[in-house]
């Protein structure tokens, strides 16, 4: 067998793993999902080997999304970690036999301390799962590996539970960009989420007044070079004309002696607050397929001009 076959081979067998596991999703999913709204304290994912690296994605996720979160390994913590602990936290274990020794050992002290156990388990009836207030069943028909040993499908399993967890809090926190923002300040992510239209705009306007000829409206674009000529009476935006305009106005017209701007200005342009963020205004452009957007003050009035291609000022 070839390893492009083996490789989609991998992929159907998880795939099929990750469909049964959307099947048996219940009840207890949404009560998991209440009681890490409703704890005082945090979230701390455990699990060893291969399970405890899942963990540590899935601490990273919450703690990155409002939760709060952090991952701390079975062993470390049975020596003195299970400090980190308080009465009000809630502790996700992982272990798919639900009988990893290291794992096992946490709950006397666990439950000692008044935390909760959410079990991220594939045998429901182990001791993890008997001595656990909820489960979430990540049970497997089988592992990807050739040997049916190799944590590979049970794995994936348990990294998706994970993210579903993050993700329907994020939906019940309403957690919006300018939350995640504040958690990712560093890189091209955090910069882009917390740069204001404001601090990109071009502020070298290509202003014409209504009654500008056409010729001065050419002039206009190509000495400022931002493709468009903004149409400004008193201040205020009367419209916009682009390149796009003006092909279209000899395209329609015999003859363009005596036209002005306001004749092939298109009226009532897309604006945008300065004080906006780029990425929602980044969206605006997007969604509505165009490439430029004109901003404004509280007052109303231009000052500024937006392009899409600014994004590379931000990333």
């Amino acid at each position: 067998m070839s390893s492009v076959s083996i490789g989609k081979q991998v992929f159907e067998v998880q795939a099929r793993a990750l469909e049964a596991t959307t099947a048996r999703l219940n009840g207890t999913f949404d009560q998991a999902v209440n009681m890490i709204l409703e704890t005082s304290g945090r979230v701390v994912v455990s699990g060893m080997g291969k399970s405890g690296i899942i963990g540590n994605k899935i601490a990273a996720t919450l703690a990155s999304t409002g939760t709060p979160s952090f991952a701390v390994h079975p062993a470390e913590a049975y020596h003195g970690d299970l400090g980190m602990f308080t009465g009000g936290d809630i502790a996700i274990l992982i272990s798919y036999s639900g009988e990893t020794e290291e794992v096992i050992r946490l709950i006397p002290s666990l439950r000692h301390f008044g935390v909760k156990i959410i079990a991220v388990v594939g045998n429901p009836d182990s001791t993890l799962g008997r001595n656990s207030d909820l489960i979430l069943d990540v049970s497997v028909e089988r592992e990807a590996c050739p040997n049916n040993l190799a944590p590979t499908t049970s794995t994936t399993v348990a990294l998706v539970m994970g993210d579903a967890l993050a993700v329907a809090l994020i939906e019940r926190r309403d957690f919006k960009p300018h939350d995640f923002a504040a958690f990712h300040p560093g890189g091209s992510l955090g910069r882009r989420l917390l740069t204001r239209v404001k601090d990109v705009m071009h502020t070298d306007l290509p202003i014409c007044s209504p009654q500008g000829s056409l010729k001065e409206v050419i002039m206009t674009i190509t000495q400022v070079g931002l493709g468009l000529a903004v149409v400004v009476n008193r201040g205020f935006i009367q419209g916009v004309i682009t390149d796009g305009d003006l092909r279209r106005a000899l395209f329609n017209y015999n003859s363009l002696d005596g036209m002005t701007a306001s004749d092939v200005m298109t009226l009532s342009p897309l604006t945008v607050n300065e004080k906006e963020m780029f990425a929602d205004a980044e969206n605006i452009m997007l969604r509505a397929n165009v490439t430029a957007l004109l901003v404004v003050s509280e007052e109303g009035v231009l000052s500024g001009v937006l392009k899409l291609q600014d994004a590379s000022k931000v990333s």
